[in-house]
C-alpha cells in the first residue's frame, strides 16, 4: 500500500463556490507538496474528470470527492464522499435534485436583502457564480464585499445571511441516510466534514455519528482548515470512539477567503486510520 504524506481531501473550484479552476487548484496543491488530492466541491461532480486530469498532469494521485448539503436536526451538516464512481446514476440524480432548491432559496435571500436596502443581490451574486445551480450564501457574501456593503466576508457573516439577519433562509437539503447511501453505493466513502463547525447538541452530535455510522458512513474529517488543535484531538476520541477512519483537507475555496492553504494542515495523529487506507482500490495513481 503506498504511504502519502500531505493528502488534501476537501477543496471547492469555480464548479461551486471556489474562485479557481480546478487546474490552478491541482497546480496549487502540488505546489504546495500535496501527494493525493479529491476536488469536494458543493453537490456536485461536474469538475471530476477535469481535477482527475489536472491532477495526473501535476503527478498527484486523486480520489474523486464531493460535499453534499444534509438537514440533520434543523442543521445544515455537510458530508464528503470519496473515492466514488462520478458517473452513478443514483448519485448524480441524487446530487442534482439536491441543487434543485437553491435558485428559489437565492431570489428568496436577494428579496430580504432588498427590503434591508440592498438591491440587486440576486443579479450581483450570479456574477460570482460559475454554475447557476449551485448559487450559495458564499456568492451573495462576494457581492456584499464587492459592493461595499461589507468589508470581507467574515464581516457578512456577523450581519447578513444567518439566521435572525437579513438575507438567511433555510434550505431543506437531503437526509442523512440518502447522502451516505449515494455516496456507498457508488462504491465511496462517506466522511462527516468539519464537525466542530456544527451548532450541535452534545446529545444531537451523539445522534449524528451514531446514525451515520447506522447508515454506513466510515470516516469523520480530524485534521480540517476550521478545526483548532484541541477539536482535533476532541474528534480523534470521537473518531476511536464510533470506530470512524479520519481524514484530512483544508476545506480551500480561494486564496483571498480560506485562513487555510492546500497541503498545509498538521498531520493526522498517527494512532488513527487514514480513511484512503480505505480507500487504496479507489485512488487514481500518479503517472
Amino acid at each position: 500500500m503506498t504511504t502519502y504524506t500531505n493528502p488534501d481531501l476537501h477543496c471547492h473550484s469555480v464548479v461551486s463556490d471556489g474562485t479557481l479552476t480546478p487546474e490552478v487548484l491541482a497546480a496549487r496543491a502540488r505546489a504546495n507538496g500535496v501527494d493525493l488530492w479529491a476536488l469536494t466541491d458543493h453537490d456536485e461532480v461536474g469538475g471530476q474528470q477535469r481535477a482527475a486530469a489536472a491532477a495526473q498532469a501535476q503527478g498527484m494521485a486523486y480520489l474523486t470527492g464531493v460535499e453534499i448539503s444534509v438537514t440533520f436536526a434543523h442543521t445544515t451538516v455537510h458530508i464528503v464522499g470519496l473515492g466514488f464512481d462520478a458517473s452513478n446514476a443514483a448519485l448524480v440524480l441524487g446530487l442534482e435534485r439536491t441543487r434543485g432548491g437553491r435558485g428559489e432559496r437565492a431570489r428568496e435571500m436577494a428579496d430580504q436583502l432588498a427590503k434591508a436596502g440592498i438591491a440587486g443581490a440576486y443579479e450581483g451574486a450570479l456574477h460570482f457564480v460559475g454554475n447557476p445551480e449551485l448559487i450559495s450564501r458564499t456568492h451573495f457574501a462576494r457581492f456584499l464585499v464587492e459592493a461595499g456593503v461589507c468589508k470581507d466576508t467574515n464581516e457578512v457573516f456577523r450581519k447578513y445571511l444567518i439566521e435572525g439577519k437579513p438575507g438567511f433562509v433555510p434550505h431543506r437539503w437531503a437526509s442523512l441516510g440518502d447522502a451516505v447511501h449515494w455516496i456507498t453505493q457508488a462504491g465511496g466513502a462517506a466522511v462527516i466534514a468539519h464537525p466542530a463547525r456544527y451548532r450541535l447538541s452534545a446529545n444531537e452530535e451523539f445522534a449524528l455519528f451514531s446514525e451515520f455510522k447506522q447508515h454506513g458512513g466510515q470516516a469523520v474529517e480530524v485534521v480540517t482548515g476550521s478545526h483548532s488543535a484541541a477539536e482535533a484531538v476532541s474528534y480523534a476520541a470521537m473518531a476511536q470512539e464510533f470506530g470512524l477512519a479520519a481524514s484530512r483537507g483544508s476545506d480551500f475555496h480561494s486564496p483571498d477567503e480560506s485562513h487555510t492553504d492546500l497541503g498545509t494542515l498538521p498531520p493526522l495523529p498517527a494512532h488513527l486510520q487514514p480513511v484512503w487506507d480505505l480507500l487504496s482500490e479507489r485512488i487514481q495513481p500518479a503517472h
